[in-house]
């Protein structure tokens, strides 16, 4: 299973990577700044430490992010900064919880994303390890630091899912009502031998014509062709092809016709005339798509995700796929090889292939992308609560679900739904359970 498979959502007020600070002239600034003027706790948080120099530095990366992106509407100066050591605790909180799990993060899975980091921002490891150097980050806390937001993200994923309860009624709900809605999309195709009555017809006309009509159904049930009869008695367009109307939505087929045959089995007539405006239809049932709601069109496709931190802000990642996207498209690199090298996913290993999917088994901005792609073709970065990733199709199929795959889907669907509530109740309880001291600046 890959992470894509899974509900998890990253909070907009969470950090996508808890590294010391952003590798950027302004961080490094804000460091120098800060040292002048004197840094001191503003919280302490279970057996972690908030600093004011990390609520300052908070403050700038949002001002130049909102100049950047030309958002005037900043909250007030105070409302910001107290948003800003909410973010901090409530990550404290997380993250201690986190440590105390028993969750690991194994080495190659930490060099991976630092290798990452590095390409990012368009610099070997040693230039890393420079960069760092320079702005007064030990490389050491660096790494740890990164592999604590992979921690965090694995057991909140954990945690969170434990939390959500589907019962069978919720999704028997949901089933029968995807199963009622079936009924309507189904495809029937019918064949008819319609007999016409003139609009405003005496009685006369009419007991003459539904005469003739009940004729040509005997004849039917006395084993002649249909096809036949059809040719040679029915006044509609469809009598040189032996009545046949072709396949169709049920939607697309008057009710009258829906309910007649409706529990007819496929090559049986309808048991009695159908009288429409029309005239009288004698209607044979040729074929019927069941279990239309459960089939569904899967995809097999693979991609390249890369996370991101405040190292590597989602713009930059994405330039950066970008520019392996037209690599592969120029035939220099393999889609397969760049995930092996680069993708923070556990797909890594098999190419980025992620196998066949059913519709609504991964994040909706991932599929809403590859459903857009055609067979062979290559999405330009997309981001997603992931991160950002490269998207290529290979294969789609149609098939059929049967039962329990069908259940699974709906489970997966209302997980999804569930996610961002249980998310807030498990932070909610995480912080009410935590020690958390404020402390006043020093005089």
């Amino acid at each position: 299973m890959t992470d894509l498979h899974r509900p998890f959502r990253l909070r907009g007020t969470l950090l996508a990577l808890l590294a010391v600070a952003a590798l950027s002239p302004l961080a490094q600034a804000q460091r120098i700044s800060a040292a002048r003027n004197g840094d001191y706790i503003v919280a302490v948080v279970n057996s972690e430490s908030v600093t004011a120099i990390e609520v300052e530095q908070r403050l700038a990366r949002l001002r130049q992010e909102a100049q950047r992106s030309g958002n005037a509407r900043i909250p007030p100066e105070a409302d910001l900064r107290k948003d800003v050591l909410d973010a901090l605790i409530e990550e404290r909180v997380l993250l201690t919880y986190a440590r105390e799990s028993g969750a690991r993060i194994d080495d190659v899975e930490l060099e991976r994303a630092v290798a990452n980091v590095a390409a990012q921002n368009q610099l070997t490891l040693p230039q890393l390890r420079e960069r760092l150097a320079a702005e007064g980050l030990d490389y050491a806390r660096f790494r740890n630091n990164l592999r604590d937001q992979m921690l965090l993200e694995r057991v909140r994923e954990r945690e969170v899912n434990s939390r959500i309860r589907i019962g069978d009624a919720d999704i028997d709900r949901i089933v029968e009502a995807q199963r009622a809605e079936a009924s309507t999309d189904q495809e029937l195709n019918l064949a008819q031998i319609l007999v016409t009555v003139p609009e405003g017809a005496s009685d006369a006309v009419l007991a003459e014509r539904r005469a003739r009509a009940e004729r040509a159904l005997a004849r039917v049930r006395g084993g002649e062709d249909f096809t036949a009869v059809a040719r040679e008695v029915s006044e509609d367009g469809n009598r040189a092809a032996g009545g046949e109307i072709g396949r169709r939505a049920q939607r697309r087929l008057p009710d009258l016709f829906v309910e007649a045959t409706k529990g007819v089995a496929v090559g049986q007539l309808a048991p009695q005339l159908v009288r429409s405006g029309a005239g009288f239809h004698i209607l044979k049932v040729l074929d019927r798509e069941t279990g239309g709601a459960f089939k569904v069109t899967q995809t097999r496709a693979r991609h390249v995700l890369l996370r991101v931190s405040e190292q590597a802000p989602a713009q930059a990642v994405a330039n950066r796929l970008e520019q392996v996207r037209r690599q592969i498209e120029r035939g220099e690199r393999k889609f397969e090889d760049v995930a092996r090298e680069l993708s923070e996913d556990g797909s890594a290993s098999a190419g980025g292939d992620l196998g066949w999917a059913s519709p609504g088994q991964f994040v909706p901005e991932f599929e809403e992308a590859m459903n857009r792609l055609p067979l062979g073709g290559m999405s330009p970065p997309v981001v997603s609560r992931f991160g950002v990733h490269l998207i290529q199709v290979q294969e789609r199929r149609d098939t059929a679900l049967d039962p329990k795959d069908v259940r699974e889907q709906v489970r997966n669907m209302l997980r999804e739904q569930k996610f961002e509530q249980a998310y807030l109740e498990w932070a909610k309880d995480l912080r009410l359970r935590a020690y958390i001291e404020m402390r006043e600046p020093p005089l």
